[in-house]
């Protein structure tokens, strides 16, 4: 095989441990990060989403890449706005949210610095030569973020759990490491010492200073490799908080809705909501992963979120669709539903959001 084809055939693998190529025999060999009694979304061996729909394996990821309906991403796609440079702490009714890049955001509450599924690596990918390469910058560079208090690891894809990050940000702040269940075996394999409370759909952890998270089912996968399919948990969150509450959503398929009508019964409202609205196309292929823009914009509505911050998008190329492709899809349906763009927001490297307080 020459250096093009490796460097071909590399890229594909570190894509497939991202979109769901991997054949089903590979779970079936016992689980090698978690053990736990069985449960309507553990079966003993693998997680699943009940009553959902498992991501297509090889032979659809072969049929969707010579499909022919790839399009073009430029090698840099930078930012409008210059890398933040953000407050030590946000206090009093106060919500902040600085975007990073993709899933990474740093959240400012009730005088806590949260980051979710922080990734500050070139690519989201197993390997250091090929996969998704960013083309954009971190929106906040490691030596200006403030001291982190909790880093929220929602999955263990690439592009939401990077250990090289988590390596940085342990030896710069200790941080509290929250993650679903079996994520905790992977970051400790990089991270011995770290502090981790590993979490189940429907767990209650208490912060303090009357903040709490809560885990939460989305629907989605997880991967490392060829041979972990579904062995490690994954989940959205909902950080409660004096300010309000956010309900940070790192990667889901849509679920005609299932999840943010749960998370409505349950919580109510939210202040703020962190939703992912890129990284869709093919549907026929992406949509048991990733939801499309109307799909997020649907969701926003049925878990009751005053604001969003719009994420997965334009940091790194997973996908078929255009670089802007996802924003115009957005404009498209919130116009439809005549719904202020504001609302929703596409966030970009090096944005801040200061969330409007939430109204009656």
């Amino acid at each position: 095989m020459n250096r093009r084809n490796f460097l071909r055939w590399s890229g594909l693998a570190a894509l497939a441990a991202l979109a769901g190529g991997v054949t089903a025999r590979s779970a079936m060999a016992g689980n090698k990060y978690y053990t736990g009694p069985v449960s309507d979304h553990f079966d003993g061996k693998v997680f699943f989403n009940p009553g959902g729909e498992e991501p297509g394996g090889f032979a659809n990821l072969i049929r969707w890449k010579l499909g022919g309906n790839n399009k073009a991403w430029p090698e840099s796609f930078p930012s409008p706005f210059p890398q933040a440079v953000p407050e030590k702490r946000v206090a009093g009714d106060r919500m902040s949210v600085t975007m990073v890049g993709h899933a990474s955001f740093l959240i400012q509450a009730a005088g806590l610095n949260i980051l979710t599924d922080p990734v500050w690596d070139e690519r989201a990918s197993p390997v250091r030569f090929a996969g998704p390469k960013r083309v954009n910058q971190p929106g906040i560079t490691m030596g200006d973020l403030p001291p982190i208090d909790i880093v929220i690891v929602t999955h263990n894809h690439y592009d939401h759990m990077d250990l090289e990050t988590l390596w940085v940000l342990q030896g710069r702040d200790k941080p509290q490491f929250v993650t679903p269940l079996g994520n905790d075996d992977i970051i400790r394999s990089r991270l011995a010492d770290a502090r981790i409370d590993v979490m189940d759909w429907g767990g209650l952890l208490e912060v303090g200073g009357g903040v709490a998270l809560h885990c939460e089912p989305c629907h989605h996968w997880s991967a490392r490799g060829l041979n972990d399919r579904r062995m490690a948990l994954w989940a959205a969150f909902v950080i409660e908080t004096p300010a309000g509450k956010i309900y940070h959503v790192g990667d889901t398929g849509f679920h005609s809705g299932i999840n943010y009508r749960a998370a409505r019964e349950k919580h109510g409202s939210f202040r703020l909501a962190n939703l992912p609205f890129g990284a869709y196309e093919p549907q026929w292929f992406m949509k048991a992963q990733h939801q499309n823009p109307d799909e997020a914009v649907e969701g926003m509505l049925l878990c009751n979120a005053a604001h969003v911050a719009g994420h997965h998008w334009g940091t790194f190329k997973l996908t078929d669709e255009g670089i802007e492709e996802p924003v115009v899809a957005l404009h498209a349906a919130l116009d439809a539903r005549n719904l202020p763009r504001e609302r929703f927001r596409p966030m970009r490297p090096g944005e801040v959001f200061e969330v409007p307080a939430a109204t009656a």
